[in-house]
């Protein structure tokens, strides 16, 4: 089986379709085309159902894609692991990211790293869904709080925290002096809701060393962005809890005023790859500069 015709097939099955596949291969259309239709040849069966608008995998073509795509993986780790040994990184690097570490962090380390390895072609995607290293085309992702994945291992490159904030122009809910610490009802506050929140949640946030207040925040906006909640915030809407990497600039310039620390469990942020791929050069040379990023931990399953 010729190994270049399998892997024009994997990647046309990967990407949905020849015309996909050749601008993300950079490869003629008409180049796959020829190169399926050998293998087809040589196996003597159909993989691809040709005449539908919508890419559609024979019985047999399914059977190859799932056995082989792995191993072809495989394969190109491999060479990649050869070209890693070389002194300099090169090639390609996809990182997917969440939108606010990637607006207030990644920025900088991408510049610096550009700066110091013009041989690799560095592309940073700022995105909030889950993706998958593998299916998805990435070096590198960076998550919040994931759970243990057997398939990815890393670094955790960061602790954050949530802070409870809002503008000055917006006052504080206050408790009851004579209700104990048990009995207090939760504050009812305006607040502007990341979307992705739950409706009923309430805020239990340490506002003076152990003390722990409760907030019932009432929604006046939803955004989908922390962005666009920290902007609504900083407009007097509402108050929020936002992370202290997006705000705290905010706070030590007087534009929002902390009203406390979200009493949940902490927040971290790692950097992880595919358990399955072998270090590359370029992956370890960005994971380096992320060393600058206080506290570093090695992750596995």
């Amino acid at each position: 089986m010729d190994l270049t015709s399998l892997a024009d097939f994997n990647a046309v099955a990967l990407h949905g379709g020849f015309g996909p596949a050749s601008r993300a291969l950079d490869r003629p259309k008409a180049t796959l085309s020829r190169r399926v239709a050998e293998l087809e040849e040589q196996l003597g069966v159909r993989l691809i159902e040709r005449g539908s608008r919508r890419l559609r995998l024979t019985e047999e073509g399914l059977v190859l894609h799932e056995r082989t795509r792995g191993l072809m993986t495989e394969i190109q780790e491999a060479g990649e692991n050869v070209a890693s040994r070389a002194p300099v990184p090169r090639g390609r690097l996809r990182i997917s990211a969440p939108i606010v570490f990637a607006h207030v962090t990644l920025g900088p380390i991408a510049t610096r790293f550009a700066l110091a390895y013009p041989q690799v072609e560095l592309e940073v995607v700022a995105e909030d869904r889950v993706v998958d290293p593998v299916e998805d085309g990435y070096d590198l992702v960076i998550r919040i709080n994931p759970p243990s994945d057997e398939q990815l291992v890393g670094r955790r490159i960061l602790g954050d925290q949530l802070w409870l904030v809002a503008a000055p122009t917006v006052s504080i809910p206050s408790a009851s002096a004579s209700a104990t610490a048990a009995e207090a009802a939760p504050l009812p506050v305006p607040a502007v809701l990341f979307a992705a929140a739950s409706r009923t949640a309430l805020w239990r946030v340490r506002v003076q060393g152990d003390e722990v207040r409760t907030f019932a925040p009432t929604p006046v906006l939803r955004m989908s962005s922390l962005l666009m909640v920290r902007d609504a915030v900083l407009s007097g809407v509402g108050a929020a809890l936002l992370p202290r990497l997006l705000v705290e600039p905010d706070v030590l310039s007087g534009r929002l005023v902390r009203w406390g620390v979200d009493d949940g469990p902490p927040v971290e942020v790692w950097a992880l790859y595919h358990s399955r791929r072998l270090l590359s050069a370029k992956v370890r040379a960005f994971m380096n500069l992320l060393q600058d990023l206080p506290g570093q931990e090695k992750k596995s399953g």
